[in-house]
């Protein structure tokens, strides 16, 4: 039992910092095309790859939302390696 103390303390963590993630961010790239004049945001929807104008006065804060997915995505994996670990101690 002392081996899932530490195990649930992670867990509730990253449940904390998953939370403070949801509000803002984008799914996908936002970036400059050469060919191009403006930034875009490319993504995915249903499987295709689908490419949005982002305006330059949000290009900042799309950018920000973007690297904060990067964040979450990264949280979200950690927490999924947390439960596993727990899961096998519970379950053994």
């Amino acid at each position: 039992m002392k081996q899932i103390s530490p195990l649930k303390n992670r867990q509730a963590r990253l449940i904390k910092e998953i939370a403070t993630m949801l509000d803002g961010f984008l799914i996908g790239t936002v970036a400059r095309s050469p060919s191009m004049t403006g930034h875009n945001l490319t993504t995915k929807v249903k499987g295709k790859t689908v490419t949005l104008s982002v305006r330059k006065e949000i290009v900042p804060q799309a950018l920000k939302m973007s690297k904060q997915y990067k964040k979450l995505w990264t949280a979200i994996q950690k927490l999924s390696n947390v439960n596993w670990k727990i899961l096998k101690i519970e379950k053994s």
